[in-house]
C-alpha cells in the first residue's frame, strides 16, 4: 500500500478521513496542529496514543524539506537553502531578515517551464510540481533551523506558481489556516510571469494576497526576446488582466522589472512603461538583474536605476529600487540547485 501525503490535507479533509476510519474527529485537530509545527515523524506527536501514531505511520508520510546546502551571507545574514525532498529532487528557498521580521522566498516547482532568458531556474529544465506539503515544509524547515517565526512568504522562488495553480491555492489556504501556521494572506506575495488566464481565475478566489507580475519590459518586442510567455500572452493582454485583478480585489499590483543594462533600461523604456501603467493601482519594483552564466546580461548601473526610477515617479507612478540581499551568496533562485547538480550533488552543510 502506497503511503498518502498527510500534510497536504486540510483540517476538514483530515477530520472526514478520521471519521471514515473510526477515529475521533478531535484527534484530527491534534494531528493537524503537530503537522503545522513542522514535526518530521508521527512519534513526535506526544499527546496522541502510540497505537494511533503507529496506525498513521502505516498509512501516511510526512513531507519534510531536508537541508542539503545552506549559504549564509556575510553582508546581511540572508540565508539560502537547497532543500531535498523524499524523491531526491531539490529546490531553493531564501530567508531574509527585515526590521519587521523574517520573510521567506519559496519554490513552487522543481525547475520551471517558462524559459525566461535571465533566470537560472529555467536553464536546468522542469521536473515536477511541488505538493502543498512541500511548500509548507520549506517554511517550517527554515523556522526550525533558526528558531524563529516567519511572518511573510513570497512565492517567487523556483517555478511559476500559477502553472501549479491547484497545489499553490491549497498551500495558501493551509498556511493561512488559523489552526495551522496562521500566516495571513496580506503577508503573502505570489509572483507570476504572466499567465493571463490564471490571473483572471485567481481574481475570483477572493484572496487578499499581493500579486507580483514579472513584467521586465514595456513592449512586446523586448519582452518576447527575454520572456517566451509573452508570445502567448502579449503585454496588452497581460496588463488588461492586471487591471481587472486590481479592480476585482482592491489590491495593488506589484510589477517586477529586472533592469538589464542596454536591454530594457533606457529613458525611452521608462517613458513607455509609465504610459502603459498610467492610472493603474500598482507599484513598480526595479530590480538590478542577477548575472547568470551564459546570458551575457549585466545589471544596470546605479545612476541608470535612479534615472529610470525618477522618470516613473515624475509620471505619477510609485516606484522603488529593490535593496539587494544576499549578493555574496547568489541569492536569486535556481543558481544553487544548478551548481549542485553540475557538481554531482556534493553536500556542504554550511558555507559562510
Amino acid at each position: 500500500m502506497s503511503l498518502e501525503d498527510i500534510k497536504s490535507k486540510s483540517l476538514e479533509e483530515l477530520q472526514e478521513r478520521f471519521r471514515q476510519e473510526g477515529q475521533p474527529a478531535y484527534k484530527a485537530l491534534q494531528v493537524y496542529q503537530w503537522l503545522h509545527r513542522g514535526v518530521s515523524s508521527f512519534d513526535e506527536m506526544t499527546n496522541i496514543s502510540k497505537a494511533l501514531r503507529q496506525y498513521l505511520a502505516e498509512r501516511y508520510y510526512i513531507s519534510v524539506a531536508n537541508i542539503e546546502k545552506k549559504l549564509v551571507s556575510d553582508y546581511d545574514n540572508t540565508i539560502k537553502y537547497l532543500f531535498r525532498f523524499r524523491d531526491g529532487e531539490y529546490v531553493e528557498s531564501v530567508l531574509m531578515q527585515y526590521h519587521h521580521g523574517y520573510s521567506i522566498c519559496i519554490s513552487t516547482q522543481v525547475g520551471c517551464k517558462m524559459g525566461c532568458t535571465f533566470c537560472a531556474t529555467g536553464k536546468s529544465g522542469y521536473s515536477r510540481n511541488l505538493t502543498p506539503s512541500e511548500m509548507l515544509a520549506q517554511v517550517q524547515a527554515a523556522q526550525l533551523d533558526n528558531h524563529i517565526r516567519i511572518s511573510n512568504i513570497v512565492l517567487m522562488g523556483m517555478g511559476e506558481p500559477l502553472d501549479n495553480y491547484d497545489n499553490v491555492l491549497k498551500f495558501l489556504r493551509l498556511v493561512s489556516s488559523e489552526q495551522g501556521m496562521n500566516i495571513g494572506m496580506r503577508h503573502i506575495s505570489l509572483s507570476t510571469c504572466g499567465l493571463v488566464d490564471q490571473i483572471y481565475r485567481l481574481a475570483e478566489e477572493g484572496l487578499q494576497l499581493t500579486l507580483s507580475v514579472s513584467l521586465h519590459a514595456p513592449n512586446d518586442e523586448i519582452r518576447s526576446r527575454t520572456m517566451p510567455v509573452n508570445k502567448k500572452w502579449p503585454v496588452e493582454q497581460l496588463l488588461k488582466a492586471c487591471r481587472h485583478y486590481a479592480k476585482k480585489t482592491g489590491r495593488r499590483i506589484s510589477f517586477e522589472y529586472a533592469m538589464i543594462d542596454g536591454v530594457n533600461d533606457s529613458d525611452a523604456c521608462a517613458r513607455e512603461l509609465a504610459k502603459r501603467l498610467s492610472g493603474m493601482l500598482c507599484h513598480v519594483n526595479l530590480i538590478p538583474v542577477n548575472p547568470v552564466g551564459g546570458t551575457g546580461y549585466q545589471k544596470s548601473g546605479k545612476s541608470r536605476l535612479e534615472r529610470f526610477c525618477s522618470i516613473l515617479a515624475d509620471a505619477g507612478l510609485t516606484a522603488t529600487i529593490r535593496r539587494t540581499l544576499g549578493s555574496d551568496i547568489n541569492a536569486s533562485c535556481g543558481q544553487l540547485r544548478r551548481n549542485h547538480t553540475q557538481e554531482g550533488g556534493a553536500t556542504v552543510e554550511d558555507i559562510r
